[in-house]
């Protein structure tokens, strides 16, 4: 049984008992039938995303839950058709971003503690060469904890982008999708995103961004274009 499960359970008893399916469409097609399968799936990295955007663990718990909520919602009013064509993720995030979004704008920054950033589990992944050794993990968990402290310092639009491309490892066209935005911007707003972060953190933010250094350049005309 998942964390939403006392905020979730009536919906998920009252979906059970009016709107039963068939155990293929459970199985491929998200609905109110298979919720608790789906925060199963994703509570983890859409908590991860708040937590990045937030700073604060219980700001990330909340904004996790209400959007799991919108999201339950959302997917009963739609019909079959529109569930078979949902892309899933991109969704809830999008979803977890406009509920980030609002409760930022009514709260007053907070002050980030160094250890509730950094994801453990996301250090732990392991390479095509093998896993790392301890020495590296230590060092790219201390970079990637000043790098996501130093993303709070961003405007919010520049923030999202980053986070996404950086933190979550997305793509252009992922990040536009959840961001509702031409690729253009997207890569505008990263680039924007890694000049001041560059100002923040100094050379040492090159060992984790250095991945869009060939994007630069397309990025500074895309920045002309959409100033």
């Amino acid at each position: 049984m998942s964390a939403l499960a006392p905020i979730l359970g009536d919906y998920l008893l009252a979906a059970s008992a009016t709107s039963p399916v068939p155990v293929r469409a459970v199985k491929g097609t998200p609905g109110p039938e298979n919720f608790e399968k789906i925060v199963d799936e994703f509570q983890r990295r859409l908590y991860g995303f708040a937590l990045r955007m937030t700073g604060n663990r219980e700001d990330a718990e909340e904004i996790v839950q209400d959007a799991f909520v919108r999201a339950y919602r959302a997917l009963a009013k739609m019909d079959a058709a529109q569930r078979a064509e949902l892309r899933l993720q991109p969704w809830l995030y999008t979803i977890t971003l406009n509920v980030t979004r609002n409760r930022l704008r009514s709260k007053r920054p907070t002050n980030v503690a160094l250890d509730s950033l950094a994801d453990p589990d996301a250090l732990l992944n392991e390479t095509q060469e093998g896993p790392d050794q301890p020495e590296a993990i230590v060092d790219r968990a201390a970079d990637m904890i000043l790098v996501e402290q130093a993303l709070l310092s961003l405007p919010m639009h520049l923030r999202a982008a980053a986070t996404l491309r950086f933190i979550e490892g997305r793509s252009h066209p992922e990040i536009a999708e959840i961001l509702n935005q031409p690729i253009g911007t997207v890569k505008s707003h990263v680039h924007r995103a890694v000049r001041i972060l560059r100002r923040i953190l100094g050379p040492q933010v090159g060992r984790i961004v250095a991945a869009d250094a060939a994007d630069a350049a397309d990025a500074a005309d895309d920045a002309k274009e959409v100033s």
